[in-house]
Order: C-alpha cells, then sequence, then structure tokens
C-alpha cells in the first residue's frame, strides 16, 4: 500500500492551464500515421486553445498537411546527415508544453526527452521509460493499434471516448477523382476498388487470388471494379485489370491523396492489410481486408462495420514473417466462397444494396 502512494506521488498530471503547444510522435508507414489521428478529437476537446504540431517522415506529409488543425508538420528526413541533431535542435526551438511520443522507439524517445516539455508523454518500453514522465500501458498486442493511442491518452488523464480517424483531402484530389469517375463509370456503376498493395511482400495476396475473388463477386452482383495502386503495385494492378476484363479500369497515375479520393468515390474496398486499406477506413468508405501473416484484430481496417478474411484453419496464421517460408498458403487457401460471405456481410453491415446478378442467382 504505502508503495502504491509513493507511485502516486511521483505521478504528474496535466493541468490544461499549461498547454498552449502541442507535438504529437508518429513515424513509420501512412496506414500507421493514419491510425494514430484518432487522437486529434479528443485532443482538440480537452486543450481546446493549444496549438497541435506533428513529427513524422516524408511520406505521411500529404495526408497531415491538408488538415486544419494541424498547425504544422515537422518532418524527420533520416537519410539526411545529421538528421537527429537537426530534428532535437528544431523540437527543442519550439518549447512545447506537452510531447506525446505515440511511437516511442529509441530515437523518438531522446527527442521527446530533449525536447524540454514540461509533460513528456509515451510508451515505456525497455530503456525508453527515462524519457516520459506520462507513461502508457507497457504491453503491445492487447488491441487494436487504433485503441492503443487512446489508452496512451487515458493512461495520462486525457479523456478518450472518441474514435474517429483523418486522412486530409484538398478540393483539387477531390475534383481529379470526380473528374475521372465521370469520364470513365456512368452514374449508376457501382464500383469496387480493389488494391493489392502491401509493405512487405508476405502481406500481399497474389494478384491471380484477386482476380478469382473479384470474378465470384461479379457473378453474384453487378458492379465494377477501380485498381487502385502506387509505387511497385502497378503490375499487380495491371494483372489483376486484364484478369477481370470490360468492367475493371486501372486508376490513373496518383498521388496518395488522389487515391483516397477516388477510392472514396467507390462502394466498397477490397485490399491487402495496407496504407490503402487503412485510408478507406478513415474515408468512411466500408473496408474488406484480406490478412495472411498480420492479425485483423489488432491490425485490421479500423471500425466495427469492416469486416477482413483470413485462413484461420491455417497453423501458422498470423505468422508476422516478412518473408513467408511456405507457399504462401494463407493466400492460396482462401477459397472464393469465403470471400464473399465477408462480403456480402460488409454490405449488410453498411446497410448497402447491389443489384444481383440475375444470370448467377444459384451463387448464393
Amino acid at each position: 500500500m504505502l508503495f502504491i502512494i509513493y507511485l502516486m506521488l511521483l505521478m504528474t498530471f496535466i493541468n490544461p492551464r499549461d498547454i498552449r503547444k502541442i507535438l504529437l510522435i508518429k513515424l513509420k508507414g501512412i496506414g500507421d500515421v493514419v491510425l494514430s489521428t484518432i487522437v486529434f478529437d479528443n485532443l482538440r476537446e480537452t486543450f481546446p486553445d493549444a496549438a497541435i504540431d506533428f513529427l513524422t517522415e516524408p511520406p505521411s506529409l500529404p495526408l497531415l498537411e491538408p488538415l486544419p488543425f494541424i498547425n504544422q508538420v515537422i518532418l524527420f528526413r533520416k537519410k539526411e546527415p545529421a538528421s537527429a541533431l537537426k530534428l532535437i535542435w528544431e523540437v527543442m526551438k519550439q518549447r512545447y508544453d506537452l510531447v506525446i511520443d505515440m511511437y516511442s522507439n529509441p530515437r523518438t524517445a531522446l527527442v521527446t526527452y530533449l525536447s524540454g516539455a514540461r509533460y513528456r508523454a509515451g510508451f515505456p518500453y525497455r530503456g525508453r521509460a527515462y524519457s516520459y514522465n506520462l507513461q502508457g500501458p507497457i504491453e503491445r498486442g492487447s488491441m487494436h493499434a487504433a485503441l492503443l493511442h487512446l489508452e496512451l491518452l487515458k493512461y495520462i488523464g486525457i479523456p478518450a471516448d472518441k474514435k474517429k480517424l483523418y486522412f486530409g483531402l484538398t478540393d483539387k484530389d477531390i475534383d481529379f477523382a470526380r473528374n475521372f469517375f465521370f469520364s470513365i463509370f456512368a452514374p449508376e456503376d457501382k464500383v469496387i476498388a480493389i488494391s493489392p498493395s502491401g509493405g512487405w511482400d508476405s502481406k500481399k495476396c497474389e494478384a491471380d487470388k484477386f482476380v478469382e475473388f473479384a470474378l465470384h463477386i461479379r457473378q453474384a452482383f453487378k458492379v465494377k471494379f477501380l485498381l487502385v495502386w502506387g509505387p511497385g503495385d502497378k503490375e499487380d494492378a495491371e494483372t489483376i485489370s486484364r484478369g477481370l476484363g470490360v468492367d475493371a479500369v486501372l486508376s490513373p497515375n496518383s498521388t496518395i491523396r488522389e487515391m483516397g479520393a477516388l477510392m472514396k468515390n467507390c462502394i466498397a474496398v477490397i485490399a491487402n492489410d495496407s496504407g490503402p486499406m487503412h485510408i478507406g477506413a478513415a474515408l468512411g468508405v466500408p473496408v474488406l481486408s484480406i490478412h495472411g501473416p498480420t492479425i485483423p484484430q489488432f491490425q485490421g481496417p479500423f471500425g466495427d462495420k469492416n469486416m477482413f478474411v483470413r485462413f484461420d484453419e491455417l497453423d501458422c496464421i498470423g505468422c508476422n514473417l516478412l518473408n513467408c517460408p511456405k507457399k504462401h498458403e494463407c493466400f492460396r487457401g482462401l477459397t472464393r466462397e469465403r470471400m464473399l460471405e465477408l462480403f456480402n456481410q460488409l454490405l449488410v453491415n453498411y446497410n448497402i444494396i447491389l443489384p444481383i446478378n440475375e444470370k448467377r442467382r444459384d451463387i448464393f
């Protein structure tokens, strides 16, 4: 009991009146940064007069830049000479009142520690707890990655009941997508976006399996497909487009924001565990994700209505390996029937009614 009282005396509590300037830190991939945006509404409600800055890496700049409630985005350019020293100096100059390190690796922990902020929050992973006088939970892998950000807020005394994700779009992005859709699709067309993207090879379902799944969905419903792609994905997107024929269109070369705007015009997104999967969820588009080595309960599309499909019976499912030592059975073993079943459930969850393909009523 005395030990608990001692710990409570050591704890730091945030006085909202002290907070005029906040720095949020989240490095890594675009999808990870999208999930971290769940903290915005909670912080804005608790600290309505505070300026919020965001420290991240260059690929995530486009999704944060259009958000009006972000004061500035600070970029960590790790390939530049003396990048860490430059970053530390930049952060120190800003004189933040509160730094929330949602990444908490050794580098960001050091940046947080040297920031000079009165309040420094992060996850107390091994060798990093020294940086934070406000600490989140140490355990990982017990909840969805988006909710882990909210858990950090709760641990440091910030109410965290709002669960909205953000992905910034400009009017120019929206016009780009509209102009493309009006030139390719009819107003009555029901278009499903397919994204073959994946951060590592073992997360990417093969192109021919995407074709198999999409053909089965098309046999059931009168739909068309838009193949969205980014760097390194065009070959797979072209393969899928060819396999689906006249009802599939390859998206034009586009920025990450333009890709998001294109997906927002679709009735649903089918994607691997990837940045586009999280972007679709953040934009409110129904998402069906395909998972192999990753665990969808922790890393899948955020939102109770979104769905995922996985070959759960496989003994190595959820291995989290970057390279598959087997034959990619986690994707190869998925059946088109299971895919259609989960797609149907997605439609039910979002109350979407699609025209039935009368020639193939037997598929149900």
